[in-house]
C-alpha cells in the first residue's frame, strides 16, 4: 500500500519504435518518502531533482484518484526513440497525455514530447487525444497556440 505501479501504455503506433513495457513505481503518498528521510520544505528546495520526482508521484496519485470513478487507468509511455510521456490517462472511449514539470521553464519541452507522441499514435485505432497537457506546480492555466494545455496543479480536480 506504500508503493504503486504505473504500467506502460500499450497502443498502436505509426512508427517503428519499440515500446518499453516496464512498469514504473511511485509512492502512493509522496509525503511518506519525505517523512522517511526526515525531509522538509527547505531540504526539498535544495534538491530540485528529488522534489521533481516527488511532485510527479503526487500528480500521478491525483490522476489515479480522478480516473478511478470513471473506470479509467493511468499509464506512462516510453519508446526506443527515447520519447517519454509521464502520464497517459485512459478511460472508456477517450485518452489524454500529460507531462509533469515542476517549474514553468519545462513547459516547452513537455509540450514537444506530447506533440511527438500525438504524431506517433495511430488515431484510427485509439482516437484523437482528448487533451495534451503539461501539469505544473505553479503559474496559471492556458492553452498554447499548438493546442497543448498548461495546467497548474491547483486547477486539477473534479
Amino acid at each position: 500500500m506504500i508503493l504503486e505501479t504505473q504500467p506502460a501504455w500499450s497502443t498502436h503506433l505509426r512508427s517503428r519504435a519499440m515500446l518499453r513495457v516496464a512498469a514504473r513505481t511511485h509512492f502512493g503518498d509522496p509525503a511518506l518518502a519525505v517523512a522517511a528521510v526526515g525531509g522538509s520544505s527547505r531540504s526539498l528546495l535544495r534538491d530540485l531533482n528529488a522534489f521533481g520526482c516527488l511532485f510527479e508521484s503526487m500528480v500521478i496519485r491525483d490522476c489515479r484518484i480522478y480516473c478511478d470513478p470513471i473506470d479509467g487507468a493511468v499509464f506512462h509511455y516510453r519508446d526506443s526513440d527515447e520519447l517519454e510521456v509521464d502520464i497517459i490517462c485512459e478511460a472508456p472511449g477517450a485518452w489524454g497525455a500529460f507531462e509533469v514539470k515542476l517549474g514553468i521553464d519545462g513547459i516547452d519541452q513537455g509540450a514537444a514530447s506530447l506533440l511527438k507522441l500525438a504524431e506517433k499514435v495511430d488515431t484510427s485505432k485509439v482516437g484523437d487525444p482528448a487533451v495534451l497537457g503539461v501539469i505544473t506546480a505553479t503559474g496559471y492555466g492556458y492553452t498554447r497556440p499548438d493546442g497543448v494545455v498548461v495546467i497548474p496543479i491547483g486547477a486539477l480536480g473534479p
